[in-house]
């Protein structure tokens, strides 16, 4: 896999996972041009995350099972088709339905994933996982400030033209660039590939992990779901504009962090992902100081997601090489708790600041973080008469799963 192979399925994941997050700073444009009351506008949202766990469970072990690249362009084709269903919505549920399927599609991002993780040489896997990963980071946050800009020079509409169109042309991008992995496909295999996912939550490496994402993201959730209402009140009253602009900062964390690939290449994945979880605590004393500091607050953002997205790859390098045989399902799996901890993040996240501030935010996402480095050190301990070190063996060289 060379870097041009990198850098087309980096845009493929960010354009994917932009599809879910777009309507974050069009909710309220969007909602009043359909006619969706306010208070049920944030059904635009959940509509895409619904999809994507929905997809996760279905689509992502096809990944076992068929050609990843010509997979990549179908889910790539279907996305566009549900994002221009959703340009062209005259009422509300036919963009619930647009959104929906962009969603249940944006899995592409794990096909993505475990692609690269097939073809990488084990020496490079972790760097190329790195840099593939770094793509939806940057969906995630530059859909926020990219389709608040396009919306403002063409309506929300132009959004969803937008990324359609991108959508669409890296199809047929990677139909045409991407090596294939062609592989015999039957209906009978895809159902073994679904049924294992129940049986990875007994593989204690699949389990850390994914409790690890799970609070991981949670954390990540309560940052970015309730820091628009935080920096819209007082004593800052920053416009949507401006408050856009904190993307920039956990964009600059989150591609920091594209080193952790190599770091995880050389052995030291469960010792990056240790000290990213302690870091991700502290930056949670400085997110807290908003009330009175900007910069204490991008300093934090910035330390936040460089944590987060270094702690994700280090992951998915262990059960990448850890389950070499089930690839797609594995990554499926484990964003399962990813889409499950965001979820719990931005609905608590809410309730708290309603209730106890800013403050009670921060102490909640810094509990999450705590909680994903206990999780860790759980990690680390050895299994009933299994040497520590040899523990440590399986997160270092993954030599095969441990189990419980």
């Amino acid at each position: 896999m060379n870097a041009w192979h990198r850098v087309l399925l980096a845009v493929v994941c960010g354009v994917a996972v932009a599809g879910v997050y777009a309507a974050q700073p069009v909710l309220e444009p969007m909602g009043r041009d359909l006619g969706v009351p306010p208070e049920l506008t944030g059904w635009f949202v959940a509509a895409g995350q619904l999809g994507y766990l929905a997809g996760l469970l279905l689509l992502v072990p096809l990944g076992d099972v068929v050609d990843r690249r010509r997979l990549i362009a179908v889910h790539l084709t279907i996305t566009s088709a549900g994002l221009m269903l959703t340009a062209w919505a005259s009422a509300g549920w036919q963009a619930l339905a647009g959104l929906a399927t962009a969603g249940v599609f944006a899995v592409v991002v794990q096909i993505a994933v475990a692609h690269v993780a097939s073809v990488s040489p084990p020496a490079v896997r972790g760097r190329n996982i790195g840099v593939v990963t770094s793509g939806v980071v940057v969906g995630i946050l530059g859909a926020r400030i990219a389709a608040g800009a396009l919306a403002d020079i063409g309506g929300w509409r132009s959004v969803y033209v937008v990324l359609a169109v991108l959508s669409l042309g890296l199809a047929a991008l990677v139909l045409v660039v991407l090596p294939s992995d062609t592989r015999a496909t039957s209906p009978a295999k895809y159902r073994e590939a679904v049924g294992s996912l129940g049986g990875l939550l007994g593989q204690r490496t699949f389990l850390t992990r994914g409790l690890i994402a799970f609070f991981l993201f949670a954390s990540f959730g309560t940052l970015w779901s309730g820091l628009s209402t935080s920096l819209a009140g007082g004593p800052w009253h920053l416009s949507e504009t401006h408050i856009g602009l904190f993307g920039i900062a956990g964009l600059a964390g989150a591609l920091g962090a594209a080193r952790a690939g190599r770091w995880a290449d050389g052995g030291r994945a469960a010792r990056v992902s240790g000290l990213a979880l302690a870091l991700l605590i502290l930056s949670w004393a400085a997110i807290a100081q908003l009330p009175w500091s900007l910069w204490l607050l991008i300093i934090g953002i910035v330390a936040l997601d460089f944590a987060v997205q270094a702690v994700h790859v280090s992951n998915q390098h262990v059960l990448t090489a850890a389950y070499p045989d089930r690839l797609s399902s594995v990554i499926g799996g484990y964003m399962v708790f990813y889409a499950l901890g965001s979820a719990l993040g931005a609905a608590a996240t809410t309730a708290i600041f309603t209730t106890y501030g800013w403050t009670g935010s921060s102490l909640l996402g810094a509990g999450f973080a705590a909680c994903a480095l206990l999780v860790r050190l759980i990690a680390d301990r050895p299994v009933g008469d299994q040497p520590q070190s040899h523990t440590r063996l399986a997160d270092t060289t993954f030599s095969g799963p441990l189990r419980s």
